[in-house]
């Protein structure tokens, strides 16, 4: 691989989008965003033909432009996607990405009075303004979503949600089974909160935001605990109920089960029909994730094989972290489904 930019066989565009939807958001945060839009080798030269979408989203704290960032030896996801499709390893697409980037970390990709609108943001805003600048082909059968940790919630949730218009998706250690993924960091909050911020996020939130991010090794428990209560059990007014007592660490039932709603492991038997209609599901997740999500890989997995819906699933050898080689293989994935309807 060359170790700098290079030129590319497709394009990038680059644009700002002004969203009505997250204008005057609970947190303030910023209503113009970027968005990109890669088109494949080709796709200038002929001025008729249609393209399937993919919308790629980040896990937490992801922003659009660490997509250019890369390890070592290692090539960006924008080249690996350039490689993918000037190799003519996958049917091309027009591969689009979201920033949902919130300042409490991220948004889960669902509607909240604690965080902002972005499941409408993305399907109501976006969507419309893809297609009518593109030559993308608006059918829902030929629009998938692909997404990594929180991304590959957002993956999995949305085509439940909006099988109008996503008929495929690709999820790569999503959030799932809540009791394996989120449940065991309560306890470890409840003691640093006691120990360190007298019981008080917002403590918490006035030591991190006065130093950088995660200095501490708690701050990654704290900051999702936080955020998945401002996605999932925010209150009307847009204040945060935690699933936890702060004091004793103690389960509060009724809000803990607001949650267990938004788990994708319980969704899908309630999204049975939407699930049934989509046309490609990958899931994947690392043997090693230290979250737990290959336990929730499996356990969607399970609920999909008892609603008889054809998936690809594979856990392979890694954990969370790091594991952008995967994307590509997803993306074709989806790409040879979409191009088949």
């Amino acid at each position: 691989m060359q170790p700098w930019d290079r030129e590319f066989a497709g394009r990038i565009d680059e644009h700002t989008f002004r969203s009505e939807l997250l204008s005057g958001n609970p947190l303030g945060d910023p209503a113009e965003r970027p968005l990109w839009v890669y088109t494949p080798p080709g796709y200038d030269r002929d001025d008729d033909r249609r393209y399937p979408s993919v919308y790629v989203i980040q896990g937490l704290t992801g922003q659009i432009d660490m997509w250019r960032n890369r390890a070592a030896f290692r090539s960006n996801y924008l080249e690996l996607i350039d490689d993918l499709f000037a190799g003519e390893q996958a049917p091309p697409a027009i591969v689009v990405f979201v920033d949902a980037w919130t300042s409490l970390g991220g948004s889960q990709f669902l509607n909240s009075p604690g965080t902002g609108r972005y499941h409408d943001y993305l399907c109501e805003e976006l969507v419309p303004f893809v297609d009518e600048r593109y030559r993308t082909d608006p059918r829902p059968e030929k629009r998938g979503i692909q997404g990594k940790s929180s991304g590959g919630y957002g993956a999995f949730v949305t085509p439940m949600l909006r099988p109008d218009l996503f008929g495929a998706l690709a999820s790569h250690a999503g959030d799932a089974l809540f009791e394996a993924c989120y449940l065991a960091d309560f306890r470890r909050s409840v003691r640093v909160l006691r120990d360190e911020y007298g019981g008080s996020f917002d403590r918490f939130w006035e030591d991190f935001r006065s130093r950088p991010a995660f200095a501490k090794e708690s701050d990654g428990h704290l900051l999702n605990d936080w955020c998945m209560a401002a996605c999932y059990s925010a209150e009307d007014d847009g204040s945060v109920t935690l699933p936890y007592d702060v004091h004793t660490g103690r389960l509060v039932d009724e809000v803990w089960e607001r949650w267990l709603v938004w788990d994708p492991v319980r969704m899908v038997p309630r999204y049975a029909e939407a699930i049934r209609s989509l046309v490609a599901i990958y899931i994947d997740a690392g043997r090693k994730d230290e979250w737990f999500l290959d336990n929730g890989a499996v356990a969607v997995s399970k609920e999909l094989q008892d609603l008889g819906v054809s998936h690809f699933i594979e856990l392979f050898d890694a954990g969370h972290m790091s594991i952008e080689y995967r994307y590509p293989k997803s993306l074709a994935y989806l790409c040879e489904a979409l191009d088949k309807t």
